[in-house]
Parts: structure tokens; sequence; C-alpha cells
């Protein structure tokens, strides 16, 4: 999983948009327990916004050069797909560059 040590090179900001009770965030937040620690440690001056709202959909926002961003809906995936929808936005932004 190189591709963690490169969210810094490809992408501007990261946020991370959930329910802290919701049903639907559930996954979102088992991924950001199990998962933010390490990619700060290997991304340590890169932007990662965790943003809780009461009754907000999950959502991933990458936010590129140039003001460009991509949004993925996290409603219904589990732990795995959502590192897997990180994994893609971080490619995503290497050939954006």
């Amino acid at each position: 999983m190189a591709w963690r040590g490169n969210i810094s090179k490809s992408m501007k900001e990261l946020r991370i948009l959930l329910c802290q009770s919701s049903p639907t965030s559930a996954p979102t937040r088992t991924f950001v327990e199990k998962n933010y620690k390490d990619l700060k440690s290997l991304n340590p001056k890169f932007p990662i916004l965790i943003r809780e709202c009461s009754g907000i959909q999950p959502q991933m926002w990458a936010r590129y050069d140039m003001g460009v961003e991509r949004c993925v809906n996290l409603d219904g995936l589990n732990e795995s797909q959502i590192l897997k929808a990180l994994e893609n936005l971080v490619k995503s932004g290497a050939t954006k560059a």
C-alpha cells in the first residue's frame, strides 16, 4: 500500500463527512478510527479533515490542484471498499499532476 504515502503528493486536502450516530456512517467511522493515525503519520503536513454532522450521508471529498474536487458517496460501502475508494482518489490525483 505504497499509495498511502503519496496522498500529499497527489491531493491538496481530504475531507471525510459522516454522522456521529447513524448506522449508514458506521463503516466510515470504523475506517477513520482504524486508518487516520497511519494516514496522518505517513502524510504529517497533509490536511485530513473529519467533519461530523447529524444526519449527513457519509462522503469523502478530495481536493486537487486548481480547486478541482471529487466526491465519493460512502453510503453502503464497507471499510475495505472505503479504503479502495481512497486509493482511487489518490491515483486519480496522481494522473492529474
